[in-house]
């Protein structure tokens, strides 16, 4: 039985808040992404680290100085090398990490990752949902000179999540219990079963649909938002990642492209036009 109050959750329990690119090479993939979406990358120095941690590397979106962050990139640490091809994580913000990881584990997830602190930066933890997708959970410290934030649509961010679900039901139904998601739409797709528009706070946030036998395991990807699709898949090849599908026209008049970074991470990108 779960203990958290659905009506005691704050307005940002359930919300994406990053994106993180763990890789073999932080250096090309830097340069793929920033001449691809347009991120500067900068190196953060970590609170507390030392010669022993791994170098974290800010995506950024902007000229000035306290420019929006829409994500992070690191090498694999030492326990994770070569286990794991490189690969996008998003990570949704919770009111008690602690508490929320509890509850993946009484609604059939796991915990891929304990709970442990990031000094300055919050509380997170790695978990994995009955199906096995992974996302990142974290209660983050408010920074004291927050960022401005992008749009949902402003070019740089991330502007679609997707999951392709183990069931997109029970997927649906467990979300909606640990974050407070709720439904926005289906999209009915034939034969391949419902596109699940799901919502926070009332705005649509991302979709998931029972993954098809091309995708070989539950997982999540990510979105980010370019100003023409086209000129992307232009600049995806020219820089060494290869297309995998599309680019396709989706509802809503929206353009997209999947495709694989030159590490070989899986990542998709969205546009207005095509």
């Amino acid at each position: 039985m779960l203990q958290t109050d659905p009506q005691t959750r704050s307005d940002t329990h359930g919300k994406f808040i990053w994106c993180e690119l763990m890789t073999s090479d932080t250096n090309a993939a830097g340069e793929f992404y920033s001449a691809v979406i347009g991120w500067k990358v900068n190196e953060m120095q970590m609170p507390g680290g030392g010669d022993a941690m791994p170098s974290y590397y800010l995506f950024e979106m902007g000229e000035s100085e306290n420019c929006p962050g829409i994500g992070g990139m690191m090498d694999f640490p030492p326990e994770l090398e070569g286990k794991l091809p490189p690969n996008w994580t998003g990570y949704v913000a919770v009111d008690d990490v602690d508490q929320t990881a509890r509850e993946y584990v009484a609604l059939g997830g796991r915990v891929q990752r304990q709970p442990d602190d990031i000094p300055g930066i919050g509380r997170f933890a790695v978990v994995a949902d009955p199906h096995g997708a992974v996302l990142c959970i974290m209660t983050p410290i408010p920074p004291e000179n927050p960022p401005p934030e992008l749009g949902p649509e402003d070019p740089g961010n991330v502007g679609w999540r997707e999951l392709y679900a183990g069931d997109c039901e029970e997927a649906f139904d467990f979300y909606s219990d640990v974050f407070g998601w709720t439904k926005d739409h289906d999209f009915d797709m034939g034969a391949m079963g419902p596109y699940r528009i799901f919502a926070h706070g009332g705005k649509a946030i991302g979709g998931m649909m029972t993954r098809p036998e091309t995708v070989p395991m539950p997982c999540w990807s990510y979105y980010f938002n370019v100003e023409a699709i086209d000129a992307a898949i232009e600049r995806v090849t020219a820089n060494g990642g290869t297309v995998v599908f599309g680019p396709q026209e989706v509802p809503g008049g929206s353009w997209i492209v999947q495709a694989t970074d030159p590490q070989g991470a899986f990542f998709c990108l969205v546009a207005p036009k095509r």
